[in-house]
């Protein structure tokens, strides 16, 4: 390993180790590799066919692709720029992108071809020129586009507090809100997590969770911070996981635990080394004993947990490898050493050691606001730098997070307030169930009452009243589901978080209110 140069912006990352380290492969995308030089090249021309388009300092330019190289020529052409890439989640409906792109004052959209339909679709509604990767009879090619500028970094410098992206939430509360992160934000999550993540200039980081998240961008640029190599895949696809592990000698990988699930489930290609792993970073979602142990006994004691939100840059928590201990896991973990937690109850104080509040959250990883939105803002960051998350959770005594659920998630039935992570946990304890949700559902006697709606274990038909009768012994009786409803699947967003709203909408409708 080599020292790693002082990197503070985001085209930093390019600019610097294009010009140290020209001939690293910096990106690994099919059978082609681009080293930082061809990167920084790249990203230089496509700054300035940004800037011949009328793009300044500080305009926004939305990005509506599947991973690809071409996320990364945008990223860095437009931080050369000073101006801000918003990563658009491809999965929406198209008048949920144009809701999006609407809302950030995007001027242009670069959009692949996998969704030239969506934006012909909004086309007559978005006030933005829009650039294709494929071919389109009339909107300009994107390769062409740029190929036809110089590769001159137009070299704009900008600041600590300077915004780099805006990324959306997922919108499983509400409408999608455009978190504002700035260098500062980046360049302290990324240069954090060189010791926890084990990122070095050695590192081959595999980067297949989708781009326009967090789990997929942070995780690909923070690989990059450090001079490593990142090999991009196109979609989440196990099979292609495990084959590009042995053949690009992965080090570093962050998956969610359903990804996790099903790579166990698959065979991976005859012969192929795993050994070469480093870290194998999950979250977003609980990981059930039985995955993490068959997970362990695949790849390794390489597992580690994170805990964190599109608002605080990615992970601020993290259960490493030798903490997976049975008392231990399920928690996720401790924070970082340069952020701070605290649990706060109702009346704004702070809450004692196992006993259940609101997490907050103070560290530079804290986003700058929500843009255009004062009054979410305001709600979510206090004047004195804590940002809170709306997660319950408590801490114990050695200072490990246990979340427990969203606020808006908590059930209160008969005047009692039930956790449903704290149920969904016990059910996944269940030889049988692979996945579980418990929500609260209109009761007439109680108000709501818990409900659990379960996966099973495939080759498994699951007996809902002996797992009622497993939970039993394991929760007070308030808390046990009054009724297990059998899916074949959970809904979930693009980040394996679970979509309770959705789960919800049935059991609500006609109801005079809505929990959630």
């Amino acid at each position: 390993m080599t020292d790693v140069p002082d990197i503070r912006t985001v085209a930093d990352v390019v600019r610097v180790h294009g010009r140290l380290r020209p001939d690293t492969p910096a990106l690994v995308v099919g059978a082609d590799t681009i080293t930082f030089a061809e990167l920084d090249a790249r990203s230089s021309r496509a700054a300035q066919a940004f800037a011949a388009a009328g793009i300044r300092t500080g305009d926004r330019v939305a990005f509506v692709e599947k991973n690809g190289a071409e996320f990364f020529d945008v990223l860095f052409g437009l931080a050369k720029l000073g101006a801000v890439g918003v990563p658009v989640n491809w999965r929406l409906a198209a008048p949920e992108m144009q809701q999006v792109i609407a809302d950030a004052g995007a001027a242009l959209v670069v959009v692949g071809p996998d969704f030239v339909g969506h934006l012909e679709s909004i086309e007559d509604d978005l006030d933005a020129a829009v650039i294709a990767i494929g071919p389109h009879d009339r909107w300009p090619r994107f390769g062409d586009w740029i190929g036809a500028h110089p590769a001159h970094d137009p070299g704009v410098v900008t600041g600590p507090n300077d915004l780099v992206t805006l990324m959306y939430t997922s919108g499983t509360t509400g409408a999608p809100k455009g978190v504002m992160l700035s260098n500062a934000n980046y360049r302290c999550k990324c240069s954090g997590v060189e010791g926890p993540w084990q990122m070095d200039d050695e590192a081959v980081t595999l980067a297949v969770m989708p781009l326009f998240h967090m789990a997929g961008s942070g995780w690909a640029l923070a690989g990059l911070w450090h001079g490593g190599t990142t090999v991009v895949l196109r979609d989440v696809d196990p099979a292609a996981i495990l084959a590009s592990i042995p053949a690009h000698r992965v080090t570093n990988l962050l998956l969610v635990p359903a990804v996790i699930q099903r790579m166990l489930d698959t065979a991976g290609p005859a012969g192929g080394d795993l050994s070469g792993l480093r870290v194998v970073v999950y979250g977003a979602a609980p990981i059930s004993d039985d995955v993490l142990l068959r997970g362990m006994g695949r790849f390794g004691s390489v597992f580690a947990q994170v805990y964190g939100m599109t608002e605080t840059t990615g992970s601020i928590t993290q259960l490493d490898g030798h903490d997976h201990l049975p008392h231990l896991l399920r928690s996720c973990g401790r924070p970082y050493p340069w952020v701070q937690i605290r649990i706060v109850d109702p009346d704004g104080s702070d809450a004692a050691p196992g006993q259940v509040g609101e997490v907050w959250t103070r560290s530079e990883q804290n986003m700058l606001g929500y843009w255009n939105n004062p009054e979410a803002t305001a709600a979510t960051l206090t004047r004195d730098g804590w940002l809170k998350t709306g997660d319950a959770g408590y801490l114990d005594g050695d200072g490990y997070l246990y979340l427990h659920d969203r606020i808006k998630d908590m059930i209160v039935t008969g005047g009692e307030n039930v956790y449903p992570a704290e149920v969904e946990n016990v059910l996944m304890a269940h030889p049988g169930v692979a996945d579980a949700a418990v929500i609260g559902v209109p009761d007439e006697r109680w108000g709501e009452a818990v409900k659990a709606v379960v996966v099973p274990v495939p080759g498994t038909t699951l007996d809902t009243a002996e797992l009622i009768e497993f939970a039993r012994a394991h929760l007070a009786g308030f808390k046990l589901p009054k009724s297990v409803d059998v899916a074949d699947v959970l809904p979930r967003n693009p980040s394996g978080k679970l979509l309770k709203r959705e789960l919800r909408e049935p059991y609500w409708a006609g109801s005079d209110r809505n929990i959630g």
